[in-house]
């Protein structure tokens, strides 16, 4: 196969179902490519009706499947209802350097992880796009909030966000949101707590989440049903499916390629510019090439470092756009730890509706509150609700009594999650296995990732300071952990093709545009120069607009 397009862009995810459709939208022909399978909207989300039991194991799953299949993939989201938006780990394997591992978790099919994320969206404030300069550690980000503050406003109006306007917190920007769900009546006295002892220096503040409130674009309010993560019929949370991906079609621009495995990029060193991409057809196991006059790179972190990696000529022996010799070094996943409190008081009182946001403690420390001893800060995510019936299940207990019991509200439980920020460290690196080749016949990735000093003394910080807060409500803590645990287990890997003021120490420059070749754009995490302490999410989506436009433009003047 020898398919010429305008643009090719590889992966359908998050940040590659919006390449997609501006790319379309703005007159392109465009191939879009997916690993695997195709997953209709609607048609395919099989179990999102179903309840427990008309699921074989009642929705927890084979756990002696799983041990052997997704010992990777198990974590937050994954479950009996969702495992096959999960790789077999089995089939598509990968090496773990480092002393703690790397929990790599993937979604290879349309959409990606865009069906199965936490829909978190956050604007990163202003000191995370200048933390870097400001301390020392990696480089400094070419582009500065204001810079993609449109791109932020754009991609909310698109997806819609729900949030509270009202808030007024330092380092997280508000957005264009639509309305807020509620907090329950503890997280609104937490709420309330924390403004009477701290001001505006800590608060706790309902999460912004990628969720509609109103009808839109032929997408249906959420229902607040919890079950996101299936597959939403609804379309009421982003997801490619739902929503880039029907705008990027109604262009009649858009090809969709599925089942097919991208090994390199193809670069000509006569034009110092990229061709196409070589694929490895997996339906006919046979590889193809595709053409095409730009390209944009969204696999997912790892995979586009991988692919990059593999795309090597005499002019780039060491990856494709590596002359800085950074490529896959300066990876990046948020440190998580958690606390867990048994909160007294509210016994008469319950809630009337579910819902898919979290209470957020935006980060305080180094930024309203000075922390001696480390550097950069910490957010809290989680929520306060009443045990269900599902905590039957760890409970002992049999008979009326039993089910009566479980019936009726449990405990008011606190769990606050903390999101530490990982700075980027040089030996934290994703490399290509000389050993070992995956089921493909491609080398596979090998991570290898350790936590800093810095993270494990800001985990120590997260759990002090949240143990002060709920004793200030008189509540009961049952366990304030400070150990940080397995990288790559917030799903947010980042970082691995950074962007940067200069070619020497970064791989792609301030429009997500590669200082060595002009024609290929890296919009996923891997472009990403710093964590921060919130869901970076949306900074893809946005950095992705952004650098779609800026290349349209370059390639009308005739500079691609």
């Amino acid at each position: 196969m020898k398919q010429d397009f305008d643009a090719i862009v590889v992966g359908s995810g998050i940040s590659g179902g919006w390449a997609a459709k501006e790319l379309c939208e703005k007159g392109l022909k465009v191939a879009l490519i997916e690993r695997g399978p195709n997953i209709e909207h609607r048609v395919d989300y099989q179990t999102e009706f179903k309840s427990p039991w008309e699921m074989p194991y009642r929705g927890f799953g084979d756990q002696a499947k799983y041990k052997e299949r997704y010992p990777r993939q198990r974590g937050l989201f994954f479950d009996e209802y969702n495992e096959r938006y999960w790789v077999d780990d089995l089939k598509e394997p990968y090496q773990e350097s480092g002393s703690q591992g790397f929990q790599w978790r993937r979604g290879y099919q349309t959409g990606g992880r865009s069906l199965t994320w936490g829909r978190h969206a956050f604007r990163r404030g202003a000191q995370d796009f200048e933390a870097n300069l400001a301390d020392g550690y990696g480089v400094d980000w070419p582009i500065r909030y204001q810079d993609i503050e449109p791109w932020y406003t754009y991609v909310e109006k698109f997806i819609g966000v729900s949030g509270d306007s009202t808030d007024e917190v330092v380092g997280l920007p508000n957005g264009t949101f639509q309305a807020p769900f509620p907090l329950t009546a503890p997280e609104l006295a937490l709420k309330e707590r924390l403004a009477e002892h701290y001001g505006n220096r800590r608060q706790a503040i309902i999460g912004r989440v990628a969720h509609i409130r109103e009808a839109k674009d032929g997408r249906a309010p959420c229902q607040a049903r919890v079950v996101c993560s299936r597959g939403c019929s609804y379309g009421a949370y982003f997801s490619t499916q739902s929503s880039t991906l029907p705008a990027a079609k109604a262009t009649g621009n858009l090809t969709v390629l599925n089942n097919m495995i991208v090994e390199a990029v193809d670069y000509d060193p006569a034009t110092k510019r990229a061709t196409g991409i070589r694929v490895i057809n997996v339906e006919k196991g046979v590889k193809e090439s595709i053409s095409a006059k730009l390209i944009f790179l969204n696999a997912s972190t790892l995979n586009t470092i991988a692919i990059l990696m593999r795309s090597v000529s005499s002019e780039h022996p060491d990856g494709l756009g590596n002359s800085s010799g950074t490529l896959g070094k300066y990876i990046m996943d948020h440190a998580q730890s958690f606390t867990i409190a048994k909160v007294k008081g509210f016994e008469g009182s319950t809630y009337s509706v579910n819902r898919p946001a979290n209470l957020i403690i935006p980060r305080f420390a180094n930024l309203t509150e000075p922390l001696e001893g480390a550097v950069r800060g910490y957010s809290y995510q989680g929520g306060v609700f009443r045990e269900g019936y599902p905590r039957g299940a760890k409970m002992k207990g049999v008979g009326a009594s039993f089910k009566q019991e479980i019936k009726s509200p449990g405990d008011w439980m606190l769990a606050l999650g903390y999101f530490i920020e990982a700075l980027p460290v040089e030996t934290n690196a994703a490399s290509l296995s000389k050993t070992k080749q995956d089921s493909h016949g491609l080398a596979q990735i090998d991570v290898h990732y350790e936590w800093t000093d810095n993270e494990r003394a800001l985990a120590k910080n997260a759990a002090a300071e949240a143990v002060k807060m709920i004793e200030l409500m008189g509540w009961d803590v049952v366990h304030a952990s400070t150990e940080i645990g397995s990288p790559g287990s917030a799903v947010h890997e980042m970082g691995g093709a950074r962007m940067g003021r200069d070619a020497k120490t970064s791989v792609l420059n301030s429009h997500n545009q590669m200082h060595d070749v002009r024609n290929v754009f890296v919009t996923d995490g891997a472009a990403m120069a710093s964590s921060g302490t919130v869901n970076p999410s949306l900074t893809y989506m946005a950095l992705t607009a952004r650098a779609a436009n800026y290349a349209v433009e370059e390639m009308k003047a005739g500079r691609l």
